[in-house]
């Protein structure tokens, strides 16, 4: 029975075996980081050298300082060298790994095809890709490469294992955007599919109202023309061929100018320039040469722009209509007017003279009743006068005859006449004198309070007389703005813009009004005399701003 060792002899044991460890792992440590290219290891045969000349110890040091994983296998599959990368990547310390058969590391479902890149990989240099599991039992996906390498007398197989599982996770989310794009692609296909299906239908309609379009526009009694956003016509319809004779080479971008009569020329582009630089609604009348007689006839252009939602005008529509017959009893109207307006001042005059006589008739006392019925002829007679002095005043308007003098004038003593003028004539008005200024003016005294208290009558006529009429002036630019402001039934958008027409009268129920609808057309024509011009600013039933400016 073998002696039972003592205590200090197992100590020594212990103490002996722990420098052997110690060396054996400062020589694998040597090994691994490159630091001995060659071993004598001791064996029943004596002591034998193991030299390492497959790698010296710059490529050592390489390996272990790589990213990638590098081990080394004998035949049999054992791992002989590792990097402290590859372990890392398992998860094991390296002493752990060395000397562990590789398979260990190896899943099962990857067995088959891991023994076949180790038998191509010793007889050629392989790739390819496996999971392995780690410590922790996740599988991790390597490229493989596998290459025979001599070790002394016996071969042995290096492998460098890359990481792919960043690549993997890009691939994945590659896959899933191609998904994705594709998916898209499909869409767009298919909604590229039903546009043209669309576009091709929309096409279809284009050519069919183009067609429609140019079969109305040279079947109708007017001219139609369209042009660009910087006013060059790019379209005539046959209208305009026929009546000027002209075709379209001669009549495109600026040709019209050749029919237009000379007196009308400068007017007409000036006009026409405004327009399509403000993109704003073009009117204008002016003479067309006639290529059949060779006369000119009145024509009215009026154009609308057409613009995109941006705002931006991006095409014209324009007409010239032949206005020359309603142009020549225009003319006849108003020569009857003006006739008819003469020949009624003088018996009005002296219907008048006679009424006036009666009312002062002092020999004998007059009944009641003859003095109601002259007062009411008398009242008829002024309205009377009224309406002949205006059909007076349209007549020398359109005759370019609207002549007067011109003085100096204190603003605040044309609006104080107009205010005890109106007291008289509507005593339950209430009229507000909001003025306060001393403003000059350059005008007709006369012609001024005409217009002011047309303003002021109109307020009244159209307003309740419950709510006050307000009169005020201010200096705005290099005018002064008399304004008359009334809560009455206002206009609406249309009104507003026809309200200073020739004989335009708004008609409302509730005020039944008297009058020819001239007031405001003459009241504009004399503050333009004066080198002014009249605004408006109104809401239905909200009441109204009328305003006449004139420059200090």
């Amino acid at each position: 029975m073998p002696a039972i060792p003592t205590y200090d002899e197992l100590l020594g044991q212990n103490q002996e075996l722990q420098r052997q460890l110690e060396e054996a792992s400062d020589a694998i440590e040597a090994i691994r980081t490159g630091q001995v290219d060659a071993l004598i290891v001791k064996a029943n045969g004596g002591h034998e050298l193991y030299t390492l000349r497959s790698a010296d110890q710059t490529y050592r040091v390489f390996i272990e300082k790589m990213a990638e994983g590098a081990v080394t296998l004998d035949h049999k599959g054992t791992v002989l060298y590792s990097n402290s990368r590859f372990a890392s990547m398992i998860g094991l310390p390296l002493e752990k790994v060395i000397g562990t058969p590789f398979e260990t590391f190896v899943p099962e479902t990857f067995k088959e095809v891991y023994n076949e890149l180790i038998r191509a990989g010793w007889a050629i240099e392989t790739k390819g890709e496996i999971n392995l599991v780690n410590f922790y039992n996740h599988h991790i996906p390597f490229l493989l490469s596998i290459n025979a390498l001599p070790l002394n007398e016996e071969a042995s197989l290096s492998i460098i294992l890359t990481d792919l599982t960043s690549q993997k996770r890009t691939e994945q989310q590659l896959k899933f955007k191609n998904e994705q794009l594709e998916e898209a692609r499909q869409i767009a296909e298919s909604a590229n599919d039903e546009l043209e299906d669309i576009v091709k239908e929309r096409t279809r309609d284009l050519m069919i109202s183009q067609e429609h379009f140019k079969f109305l526009a040279d079947n109708i009694p007017v001219m139609v023309w369209t042009a660009r956003p910087d006013g060059l016509i790019d379209y005539y319809n046959q209208r305009w061929y026929e009546y000027t004779g002209f075709n379209f080479e001669q009549s495109k971008d600026w040709g019209w100018k050749s029919s237009i009569h000379p007196d009308d020329l400068e007017n007409s582009i000036d006009t026409w320039k405004k327009s399509f630089e403000s993109g704003e609604l073009y009117e204008m009348q002016f003479r067309l040469k006639c290529a059949e007689d060779g006369q000119y006839r009145w024509h009215l252009g009026h154009a609308v722009p057409y613009k995109d939602e941006s705002g931006k005008v991006i095409k014209w529509f324009g007409t010239n209509t032949d206005i020359e017959d309603q142009k020549k009893e225009m003319e006849k109207r108003d020569e009857f007017i003006g006739i008819a307006s003469h020949e009624l001042k003088t018996p009005l005059t002296s219907a008048k003279g006679y009424i006036q006589l009666i009312d002062s008739f002092q020999k004998e006392v007059l009944p009641v009743t003859v003095k109601t019925f002259v007062k009411k002829a008398n009242e008829s007679l002024n309205k009377l006068q009224i309406l002949v002095n205006d059909l007076l005043d349209v007549s020398k308007i359109q005759a370019g005859k609207l002549e007067f003098s011109v003085t100096r004038i204190n603003l605040s003593q044309l609006i104080v006449t107009c205010v005890e003028n109106v007291a008289h004539i509507y005593p339950s008005a209430v009229i507000i004198n909001c003025y306060t200024g001393d403003f000059m003016l350059n005008g007709n005294f006369e012609r001024l309070e005409q217009v002011l208290m047309n303003l002021i009558s109109n307020a009244v006529k159209y307003s309740n007389t419950d709510h006050p009429i307000d009169i005020n002036a201010v200096q705005v630019d290099n005018y002064v703005r008399v304004s008359v402001t009334d809560a009455g039934i206002g206009l609406s958008e249309t009104e507003m813009e026809r309200i200073f027409e020739r004989f335009y009268r708004v008609e409302d129920k509730k005020f039944l009004t008297s009058g020819l609808g001239m007031g405001l057309y003459i009241s504009s024509e004399i503050v333009k005399a004066h080198h002014g011009f009249m605004t408006v600013e109104s809401k239905l039933n909200e009441g109204s701003t009328f305003s006449f400016n004139l420059p200090l």
